[in-house]
């Protein structure tokens, strides 16, 4: 048996670990990772490694995926064959080279030829052991003969400026004497090749490690004199007879690739003005958004870019709402409100996992914890219950967890992100409007959403939410199936609760919860984050107290003369303001509202010889304070740097000593409002608004409506056979929802003619690229064989567009 784990690299760098799986054969991880890939990369390359019993890894083995072939398994599982490892196949990286060949005329007056290789550079070279001190060996190799020079090694980089010449006399002096005349002829220049070989300088006894290799023949400098290329390091052909991939077993994957190309803004205009339009179109079904969750095979795939595009433009209350008014209207028995797999539904979804992600994690982060740690057992399934385990204990045990997580999460409501309580709002106001008489609706279409599709998915995977960084072990894992199933069904306020159990002991457990308490604990928190108003926070809000206490200031220096000396003040924080007076009730001496937090980090102990100090950045100055103790310090820099995270003008670089005698402690620069020196380590998100690029969402849906084009065209043809004709639909017709045929017809129109002219500039970009791109260059070395395809598509487009 084995004890494996899996880790994901782009090339050879890992960017992924998942977690390790003890004693097994055929190990199932079931982890997703996400990544934005932020260089250009030749092969996606997944390693399986065992651990042993020394906590020594050894490699089993690898898949590697070319680039240009991630297209062919987009989005589907598949069975890949490991490889073998070995250094002579693990190679990336570029080399830059020059050849030059020359006549030269020797003393005797004799004419001969000698190669002149200058070997530049390199980049992305891999780092091997978290080192890499290359040097490279360049020879002149022929059918009789191997001269090889080296260059000098260039410590810890990898990309290495060698700019290094080295000479090889290619033809002898013609005065040779006739023994040799029948060894061999005078050699043929293009039997000769360079061979560039990179190699990792070890400082161990086990030899340098081989990084690559390059080999052009001398056949390139016929048509002129010099030649100058980027070349793609290439593995090394060691002739060995390759062992049998089906000896190491196989890995399943599924890779979702996508890349696009972003034009500027202006080109994006009429398209994105089209669907930020999508909420005030009546009806919603007619709008180009609408039309695009209905042209799409997955909802899902719609509901990604139309949701990041309306989040940043400040758009995605009304169009929700919009669309969920739709829906609403359409459905006919409240029980099954919002319960599809909708636009609506994916739409929600998509907005909560955005802008709630913040408020799940410190929501449930301490409680999933907590159990993940704890590990107690709760099992409750009187069959699966194992010697020694108690029924009773392990229902206390469950109990108490739900309650805690159900204390959380009903508490919670405050924290909710106003966005998400502006769309919660209108559902609940549809859903009351359409149903009047069902006094429920109102809660059920908001429980619907943030019970049923967020707390409850997030408890049941974790990972997924990013609560914890690896699946949880199967018994944890039973917990938390356990949990979030009685969490879904307190979350729903369903009539009789026991009945909507398949399984008796879940029924029986349930009898816990059959208190009012609990119902009138939903109703309360779904009141809370559906309340109407909550647009402004200050003007409605009462200020919510969040930490209080005695803590020792230094003055600001605001005003100009005095001493700033240090004196005890009683601070307050509430959700607005940051304030200290002279002691509990008093008026406060100075007050600072949160927008003016611009960063709260520890400082230094040198700057005042005093323990526990933290500062709190404003616009002009910072205020230096120091807490009772360390625990106190770091509840105090923790609560204020959540209450001030989504600040637009958070400080991304701090001082961490303080600013004395005309300068900077930390870095001794002279100005007080010199720029930070240190990265601040408040690691938490911005604000979501400026973390979506609107260009890169449009461009996204542009691809989407240019790959169903055949469908926009259906439903054209849809429209017109509705507005002409009423009687029974075609059958391909029918799937689509359209109320207005002649706006929807109009909008269609729209969206066809934008794409069409995306596609035009997208096609115009690629035959300049074409034109312009040199093979060889350092974009495009020799070797790269996504673009070795792209030429041959490109000569096939225009020949036959010719």
């Amino acid at each position: 048996m084995r004890d494996c784990y899996c880790t994901v690299n782009l090339d050879r760098e890992e960017v992924f670990r998942t977690k390790i799986v003890e004693k097994s054969l055929c190990p199932f991880y079931g982890e997703d990772f996400y990544c934005e890939i932020p260089r250009s990369f030749r092969h996606l390359s997944f390693y399986i490694f065992d651990r042993d019993v020394f906590r020594r890894d050894s490699i089993i083995g690898k898949v590697a995926i070319q680039k240009e072939d991630l297209p062919k398994y987009h989005n589907r599982d598949t069975w890949f064959q490991l490889q073998h490892v070995d250094a002579d196949s693990e190679v990336q990286g570029k080399v830059h080279l020059e050849l030059r060949l020359s006549e030269v005329i020797t003393d005797t007056g004799v004419v001969c030829h000698k190669l002149a290789a200058r070997i530049l550079e390199c980049q992305g070279l891999p780092i091997v052991n978290g080192q890499c001190d290359p040097y490279a060996t360049v020879t002149l190799a022929g059918p009789y003969r191997s001269e090889a020079k080296k260059t000098k090694v260039k410590k810890k980089t990898n990309n290495p400026q060698f700019d290094e010449v080295f000479y090889f006399e290619v033809t002898r002096p013609c005065s040779y004497n006739r023994k040799s005349h029948f060894d061999f002829e005078e050699e043929d220049v293009d039997k000769l090749e360079i061979r560039v070989d990179l190699w990792n300088a070890s400082n161990l006894k086990f030899g340098d490690e081989f990084l690559g290799e390059l080999r052009v023949p001398l056949n390139v400098l016929r048509q002129s004199s010099s030649y100058e290329a980027w070349y793609f390091l290439q593995p090394r052909d060691n002739g060995s007879k390759s062992l049998k991939p089906g000896d190491l077993g196989s890995l399943r994957l599924n890779v979702v690739y996508t890349e696009d190309h972003v034009f500027s803004s202006d080109y994006y205009s009429p398209l994105r003005d089209l669907l930020l339009r999508s909420a005030d179109v009546e009806p919603v079904s007619a709008s180009a958004a609408h039309v695009l969750g209905e042209v799409c095979r997955e909802k899902q795939e719609a509901a990604i870019p139309l949701v990041r595009l309306f989040l940043h433009y400040g758009r995605v209350v009304p169009f929700i709402s919009a669309i969920a008014n739709a829906e609403v209207r359409r459905t006919q028995d409240p029980n099954t409100i919002f319960r599809g797999n909708s636009l609506t539904s994916k739409c929600i979804d998509e907005t909560m996992k955005l802008a709630g992600m913040h408020y799940l994690h410190m929501t449930l982060k301490p409680a999933i914890e907590e159990i993940c740690q704890s590990h107690k057992s709760c099992e409750i399934d009187p069959v699966k219950l194992k010697d020694g385990e108690s029924l009773e204990n392990n229902m206390e045990n469950l109990r108490q967890y739900v309650d805690r997580i159900f204390n959380v999460i009903t508490k919670s409501g405050v924290s909710c992100p106003t966005v998400m309580c502006d769309i919660f709002f209108s559902l609940r106001e549809a859903a009351a409007k359409r149903f009047q008489d069902d006094l429920d609706v109102r809660y059920t279409a908001v429980s619907s959403f943030i019970f049923l599709r967020f707390f409850a998915p997030a408890i049941l995977s974790p990972n997924l939410f990013q609560l914890t960084p690896h699946h949880t072990d199967p018994q944890t894992s039973r917990t938390l199936t356990l949990i979030s199933k009685t969490i879904q069904t307190l979350g729903s306020l369903s009539k009789s609760k026991s009945a909507s159990f398949k399984e008796s002991y879940m029924a029986a457990f349930y009898e816990f919860f059959n208190e009012q308490k609990y119902a009138d604990a939903v109703k309360n928190f779904l009141d809370l984050i559906s309340s109407s108003g909550r647009r402004d926070p200050k003007s409605i809000e009462q200020p919510i107290l969040l930490k209080e206490g005695f803590m020792i200031k230094r003055a600001q220096g605001r005003k100009r003369f005095g001493m700033k000396n240090f004196k005890k003040r009683w601070f307050c924080l509430t959700n607005h303001e940051f304030t200290y007076q002279k002691s509990k009730g008093d008026q406060p001496l100075c007050s600072i509202p949160i927008e003016n937090i611009l960063a709260v980090e520890k400082l230094e102990e040198e700057s005042f010889k005093m323990k526990n100090m933290f500062q709190v950045i404003q616009p002009e100055r910072a205020l230096y304070i120091q807490a009772n103790n360390c625990v106190e310090a770091k509840a105090w820099i923790d609560i204020l740097t959540k209450v001030s995270q989504c600040n637009q003008k958070r400080l991304t670089v701090y001082h961490p000593s303080a600013y004395l005698n005309g300068h900077w402690l930390c870095c001794r620069a002279s100005s007080d409002t010199a720029p930070g020196c240190s990265p601040c380590t408040g690691g938490l998100p911005a604000n979501i608004q400026l973390d979506i690029d609107g260009d890169r969402e449009t461009e996204r849906i542009y691809s989407l409506f240019n790959s169903y084009m055949s469908k926009l065209e259906k439903m054209q043809e849809a429209c017109g056979s509705r507005s002409v004709y009423d009687g029974p639909e075609q059958e391909e017709y029918s799937t689509f929802i359209i109320d207005d045929p002649q706006e929807t017809y109009k909008t269609l129109k729209q969206v066809i003619t934008g794409v069409g002219a995306l596609e035009q500039e997208h096609a115009q970009y690629r035959r300049d690229k074409f034109k312009k791109t040199k093979y060889g260059s350092q974009e495009h070395p020799i070797g790269d064989k996504s673009f070795q395809s792209y030429i041959r598509q490109q000569s096939e487009t225009s020949t036959h567009s010719i």
